[in-house]
């Protein structure tokens, strides 16, 4: 293990005198290894300024014929601190802090080539590891198409693939260690929102599947997803790959018996094959040894190797019974933590459309239980005795075990969602705005809505009935789309409503707003045929007015009724 005689245990101040030793005279390191896990892994241990204070206590006490030597050594062991893990130098308040009395103490004392040794003034700022929700510039590459149907498996890959590696270069060490010693995402917001990723990509998935109302629509639109999960491969993006067979994988989609037989030979033989490679069989032993088959930028199935921490720390305790560092213990999770690490830092040649990036992001941000979107998967292709006779009347989880990532739901923050929408207006005028007269035709917009399944996917109601959509009333479209209102029950019109599934773009009669969601948006009288929101209807003041000649709910091919109502009394 290179841990230079030290055994199975040492203390803490025995590890850090021994990396001090491993420096000659020049600075130099004949074996790095065991400098770069303990300083790597000290923060399983003390916090990064406690282990500075140590160093500083050992500067200021050193004494004997070797005083000047041992302190130059420790001057070379924070340098190369410095330059391993440069972003604790400028993100840890109390680390910089005692980097500066200890350039102080180095002074006073006369060491000129310590202080120099030990200057963090170059050190970049890593301020945007804090910052979880800011956005990266991104290069613009002429006009972008902003179409589902039209955008290709490569461009949805590496545009995935971008936001995915934005995210896992944010994680800390500590957000690991946080959640390897507590088992949950309390307090750990950069993890929780790489998870949440995780689960909306999978959960997107699903919607733009159930999006399609014909058999051999969503298996076109399964083909696709196969098709960018292959292209995630060749970019070696296996986190967003396992999300996406996840999804396609979840029992909402996996029951589409009649979808799934339009599916060609060859796609199921590619979709067979990805199944295979991050399948949990043999400790995902195929994902591994493609993992560690793959060169330079590449980007983890983040669970699997959380699951591989989580299992050292279970079995081997952080401390001997002596009080000492188990040595062991930071050897194996050093295994692990020092790839992600690494990988964290490799760089990619993506080169994203911002206009694109903008469509992905707010289309992750939408939000739907399991449990519509499997009800919904129900009202597309019922279950059928003879040929589904083992369909569940619940979700089931996918074959790809997704356990670590369940529960983590994208939560809806109405400012960063409003600043998403601001963002995604401007990409589609920038795009479809032809002649620059702040308009676009009401099928370009149509067609762009077309890729918010269920919550977005309405006619924009044009007020002007020009035909035209102005850049304020796609806002409002939006900003209404996500808008949920929070009413006091008031007097109203009597009218006998029905809980309702809705399969066409519906208005609320009361609010205006969309029925959105995905099963049972609303409810719509029985009598008269208006519809609106759950909060809305004992609002309404419109009276009801009973057709000549009720229609039939059943003959209605907008709307699906949901529970039966009781008998009128």
């Amino acid at each position: 293990m290179g841990s230079s005689g030290l055994g199975k245990a040492a203390t803490l101040d025995e590890l850090l005198s021994t990396c001090i030793e491993m420096f000659d005279d020049n600075g130099e390191l004949n074996n790095s290894y065991l400098p770069r896990i303990v300083l790597l892994m000290h923060r399983w241990y003390l916090s990064s300024t406690e282990l500075a204070e140590k160093l500083l206590c050992m500067y200021r006490n050193a004494s004997g014929e070797s005083c000047d030597e041992f302190r130059l050594k420790i001057c070379y062991f924070i340098r190369y601190w410095i330059l391993k893990f440069p972003a604790e130098f400028n993100l840890d308040l109390g680390l910089i802090r005692i980097t500066e009395e200890f350039r102080e103490v180095a002074s006073q004392l006369g060491y000129e080539k310590h202080v120099s040794l030990i200057d963090i003034s170059s050190i970049p700022s890593y301020d945007w590891m804090r910052r979880v929700t800011q956005r990266k510039k991104v290069s613009k590459k002429g006009k972008a198409c902003l179409l589902f149907d039209h955008l290709e498996p490569i461009e949805l890959a590496e545009h995935l693939t971008f936001l995915e590696h934005k995210s896992f270069r944010r994680i800390s060490f500590t957000d690991y260690q946080s959640y390897v010693i507590h088992g949950c995402l309390e307090n750990n917001p950069t993890l929780e929102r790489s998870i949440a990723l995780f689960n909306g990509i999978s959960k997107w998935v699903q919607l733009m599947v159930l999006s399609k109302p014909t058999p051999q629509q969503r298996a076109q639109v399964i083909t696709k997803f196969i098709n960018v999960a292959k292209k995630l491969l060749q970019l070696k993006n296996f986190n967003t790959l396992m999300a996406v067979v996840g999804g396609l994988s979840h029992s909402s989609i996996s029951r589409l018996k009649e979808t799934h037989s339009h599916l060609s030979s060859e796609v199921s033989k590619n979709w067979n094959e990805m199944m295979e490679l991050v399948s949990s069989n043999g400790n995902y032993c195929n994902y591994r040894k493609a993992f560690a088959d793959c060169d330079g930028f590449k980007i983890p199935i983040l669970g699997v190797h959380l699951k591989d921490l989580i299992a050292v720390h279970v079995i081997f305790p952080d401390w001997t019974e002596e009080n000492k560092v188990n040595i062991v213990k930071m050897h194996q999770l050093s295994v692990t933590l020092s790839e992600l690490v690494s990988l964290q830092n490799a760089s990619h040649h993506l080169e994203p459309n911002l206009d694109l990036i903008n469509l992905l992001t707010l289309s992750l941000d939408l939000y739907h239980t399991e449990d519509d979107i499997y009800k919904l998967s129900l009202v597309l292709e019922p279950r059928n005795s003879k040929s589904q006779p083992t369909s569940p009347t619940t979700p089931t989880k996918p074959v790809v075990p997704l356990e670590w990532a369940s529960g983590v739901m994208p939560k809806p923050d109405p400012t960063v969602i409003n600043k998403h929408i601001r963002k995604l207006v401007e990409s589609v005028f920038r795009n479809y705005d032809h002649d620059h007269d702040g308009y676009i035709s009401q099928e370009d917009f149509e067609s762009i809505a077309a890729n918010f399944p269920f919550l977005d996917s309405f006619c924009v109601l044009d007020k002007d009935q020009d035909g035209l959509i102005s850049k304020d009333e796609m806002m409002a479209y939006f900003l209404r789309a996500k808008s949920q209102l929070h009413c006091k029950m008031g007097p109203g019109f009597v009218h006998n409503f029905q809980e309702m599934t809705y399969l066409k773009p519906t208005f609320c009669e009361h609010c205006a707003g969309f029925l959105w969601g995905i099963i049972k948006q609303g409810y719509k009288c029985k009598d008269c045929g208006v519809n609106c929101h759950k909060q809305c209807k004992d609002l309404l003041v419109l009276a009801c007015r009973r057709f000549a000649r009720a229609p039939s709910l059943s003959s209605n091919h907008g709307s699906l009724p949901g529970s039966p109502s009781l008998p009128p009394g």
